[in-house]
């Protein structure tokens, strides 16, 4: 079968004469539009006062963008930030000064920063059980997870590694006249598979009763995903082999194993 390569050359964002919305931060803004509007409907289902929805909104936000910078700094570029503490939590870089946003975002980081915050929430103002706010949360987060690597494509980061054929798509940016593997879109629409899966088993059938199940379907599925697709991915921080596994992969297996357990766990 004959292919033909996409090259691939969008602006960054959307230029307003005097201002530029980026399209990676328009599709954080999506994630979390989206997945309020979402969540509306799953408390309007459980009974929950709409009124605690509002705080569950500023617990994921903070979580989500404190956990990722903090995870990214830790897991995969100490070796810069501990010379450089002032620019950890500051979307900006010194010696020369020059604002460049938070550059490093790291999913794992967020994952352990949203968990966290779900934690306080649930204890502090929804008073339920810590894996009744998880099942129910890990269904929009698995949506945000689709937004934000259509906002990697778009910037053309999170690179997949050369096809060698005429599959695939040529990222003029980065001033390359060969394709690559497509692993933002790889990832996004795995991302979105998982969310159709969760919304359906939340609205279709009782696993929402069984507590933990479906945050296990999601830690299982969604890091799986991202095990595999990592082997077609250029390496972002550490080098690697071609079948050796990264930061990235190593930081799954952990999580898969949890996303397993509250899956096959027995019932009490």
């Amino acid at each position: 079968m004959n292919f033909n390569a996409i090259t691939w050359d969008p602006s960054l964002g959307i230029e307003l004469g005097f201002f530029t919305i980026r399209y990676y931060s328009l599709m954080f803004v999506l994630a979390f539009g989206v997945g309020l509007a979402l969540m509306k409907r799953i408390y309007i289902k459980d009974g929950i006062e709409l009124d605690k929805l509002d705080k569950l909104f500023m617990y994921t936000i903070i979580a989500t963008i404190l956990g990722a910078r903090l995870g990214h700094v830790f897991f995969y570029d100490w070796a810069y930030f501990k010379d450089h503490l002032g620019e950890i939590l500051l979307p900006v870089k010194f010696n020369p000064f020059r604002f460049t946003g938070f550059a490093g975002l790291a999913s794992h980081g967020a994952a352990v920063g949203i968990i966290t915050a779900l934690y306080f929430y649930s204890k502090n103002i929804l008073k339920k059980p810590l894996l009744f706010v998880l099942d129910r949360v890990g269904i929009v987060v698995a949506l945000a997870g689709f937004f934000i690597r259509i906002g990697n494509l778009m910037n053309s980061e999170i690179i997949g590694k050369p096809t060698g054929t005429n599959f695939g798509i040529i990222f003029k940016k980065l001033g390359e006249d060969f394709p690559r593997h497509p692993t933002q879109l790889y990832e996004a629409f795995s991302y979105l598979a998982i969310f159709v899966c969760l919304w359906y088993l939340y609205w279709k059938t009782d696993k929402k009763e069984q507590y933990g199940y479906l945050f296990g379907f999601f830690f299982a599925t969604l890091w799986s995903v991202r095990f595999v697709i990592e082997f077609l991915k250029e390496a972002q921080i550490d080098d690697r082999g071609d079948w050796d596994l990264n930061t990235g992969q190593w930081l799954s297996i952990p999580l898969i194993i949890v996303g397993l357990y509250y899956m096959f766990r027995k019932k009490k």
